[in-house]
């Protein structure tokens, strides 16, 4: 459960936000041989952000600034991690961007980074470069620079992170399209998933396995051995955003692995499934139950369960494993419908949270 602040929720930068700020900082002080303990920068959000910077250091040739990522009250990885930029001037004109330590490199093709490059976002470059380029501009300078960003505990960080299964391995990825993190936002979590969904293609895998989470992927990992490690991606409460982002790529099959919770609303047509979207119908749930021979005194007891899962535990030791089937068969039947139109094998598998197999079903478009 997340600890969730009262009152309004404090807003973030990204990684990306952090590393520009650093290399304007690193910057300034090669070229006033000071120490700076502050910059601004302009964001694309659309606003100007004040950085504070420590651990300021300068030579003629070399100069390095950090500062600490604040993530406001958004649950984040790199929450409270290192940044730091260095700059060294360059026998090369214009700007070069490089990782240094604890910033990933890209191994697998399917990112908007090309392999072997550090995983420094485009955008996150491009703030980078315009910013170094306009305080060069000011000065009057025309020298080439080159900007090196690192983290020390980056590489610990990225073990809390998707990196490894999109190929990018020795830390973190400097991320940030708008250079503020809002709250419990979405969309870093969306963009995982579609990188996922790019890097899988990209290795020729026309078969995807999304989980809720990181247990059902494991058992989803041990009912499908056979396929690769690229293949299974935890799509969270994204349902219907994952099944359409694996359309869009032109995966050829989705394999649903989870638990009677969250796919009891999928049943329904619900493709985002966190507790707060929708709660569970127990009303929907008895139907099933009913259409398979579940007599009504036990019905009666399905409609005043606590959770989902606990009606699953009872269908097994009331012995209608068939309840798991024509749930599973509601799951594909209702996806097919939100992707509407094209071909797609869909199949749902479900488990309880010990990670026994209930049950599945696969329909085809």
């Amino acid at each position: 459960m997340l600890d969730v602040p009262e009152g309004p929720l404090r807003h973030g930068y990204t990684t990306g936000a952090c590393a520009t700020a650093c290399a304007k900082a690193a910057l300034l002080a090669l070229l006033d041989q000071n120490v700076i303990e502050e910059t601004t920068i302009w964001i694309p959000a659309g606003e100007w952000v004040t950085f504070q910077h420590r651990d300021v250091r300068y030579t003629a040739s070399e100069a390095q600034a950090s500062t600490i990522k604040d993530g406001g009250d958004d649950p984040d990885a790199t929450h409270g991690a290192k940044i730091i930029a260095t700059v060294t001037w360059s026998d090369k004109p214009g700007v070069e961007i490089d990782g240094g330590v604890g910033v990933g490199r890209v191994t697998k093709p399917g990112l908007p980074i090309p392999v072997g490059m550090a995983a420094i976002n485009p955008v996150p470059r491009q703030m980078i470069q315009s910013t170094v380029e306009s305080v060069l501009s000011e000065r009057g300078m025309e020298r080439g620079v080159k900007v090196v960003i690192s983290v020390p505990d980056g590489e610990e960080i990225a073990k809390k992170t998707l990196n490894g299964r999109l190929g990018i391995l020795g830390g973190i990825s400097i991320l940030g399209t708008r250079g503020i993190v809002v709250p419990f936002s979405t969309s870093s979590y969306k963009a995982s998933i579609a990188y996922a969904m790019r890097v899988a293609k990209a290795q020729g895998i026309q078969t995807i396995v999304l989980t809720t989470g990181g247990r059902s992927e494991k058992y989803a990992m041990k009912l499908f051995p056979e396929l690769p490690d690229e293949s299974f991606i935890e799509m969270g409460d994204f349902v219907g955003f994952s099944a359409k982002q694996a359309k869009r790529v032109g995966m050829k099959e989705i394999r649903f692995v989870g638990m009677m919770g969250k796919f009891s609303k999928v049943a329904q047509g619900i493709m985002m499934v966190h507790a707060k979207s929708a709660p569970i119908d127990f009303s929907f749930i008895a139907e099933i139950a009913r259409h398979v021979g579940v007599p009504e005194e036990k019905i009666e007891q399905i409609l005043t369960a606590n959770t989902a899962n606990q009606v699953g535990d009872w269908m097994v030791e009331w012995g209608y494993p068939e309840f798991f089937h024509h749930l599973a068969v509601s799951c594909c039947e209702q996806v097919l419908d939100h992707l509407r139109e094209g071909e797609m094998r869909i199949a749902t598998h479900l488990t309880s949270l010990n990670g026994e197999y209930l049950g599945g079903a696969e329909l085809e478009s």
